[in-house]
């Protein structure tokens, strides 16, 4: 792993009204632990956040610098803990470990996938990372980037674990080697709305009802009786 450089200041006083105008000054309060007793000291923001861009998931080794004097240089640390606004996402605290370089530690490794699964490949399979990081024993100068996850064999319903991995030489994982890093699930199935069978029905004419006057109900009437009467005789 490649050492980034970090340069640190002491810090004088503690609470909330140091803490501001440290902010306002576009400083960052951070711990540094590791040594005799912990350190209170300040780091930029923004040099810290570029160490960290693309390396999201994988603890960093740095070589941490003390601005203004030249003691202790070169001495050797790693970011154990930031804290951000969870508004803004702005960075409001670092807490940095010291490491030595002849003894292992447990540090955060990402995992990253590599080739394409037959799952996904030949029958449209959707791959799932369920594992991001890994913890890892080794010593600091032996971080990897990252491990690399072989998805390649990967059919539908297989599951690649932690015992599957291969880390690099130097490099122990720590996590239980049954615990799942990958798997290939079946493709979502396409819901078709089955067609609704309808009969063709023919609207019945509506009938119509008209409201008949006294009279012209009266004269209805008798028109139906001389319609049923017998015709009568002629006389002779």
């Amino acid at each position: 792993m490649n050492m980034q450089e970090l340069t640190i200041k002491r810090r004088e006083g503690t609470g909330k009204s140091v803490v501001r105008k440290l902010r306002r000054a576009g400083a960052v309060p951070a711990i540094l632990y590791g040594g005799a007793s912990p350190q209170a000291i300040t780091v930029d923001p923004r040099a810290v956040l570029r160490i960290i861009h693309g390396h999201e998931g994988s603890t960093q080794l740095l070589s941490l610098k003390f601005d203004g004097d030249g003691d202790r240089a070169g001495l050797m640390a790693i970011i154990r803990d930031m804290q951000f606004d969870p508004v803004s996402d702005a960075l409001l605290h670092v807490d940095l470990q010291e490491v030595s370089a002849d003894r292992a530690i447990t540090v955060r490794v990402a995992v990253h996938p590599v080739g394409e699964a037959i799952g996904v490949k030949d029958t449209k399979g959707i791959l799932s990372l369920v594992l991001h990081e890994l913890e890892v024993s080794c010593l600091p100068t032996s971080i990897p980037e990252r491990i690399d996850a072989d998805v390649t064999a990967l059919a539908i319903g297989d599951v690649l674990t932690v015992g599957d991995l291969r880390p690099p030489e130097g490099v122990r994982i720590i996590n239980d080697p049954g615990q799942a890093v990958a798997t290939v699930s079946p493709p979502m199935a396409e819901e078709v709305a089955a067609p609704v069978a309808t009969a063709a029905v023919t609207p019945a004419e509506p009938e119509v009802l008209t409201e008949r006057k006294p009279k012209e109900e009266a004269a209805a009437a008798e028109g139906d009786a001389a319609k049923k009467a017998p015709a009568k005789k002629p006389e002779k």
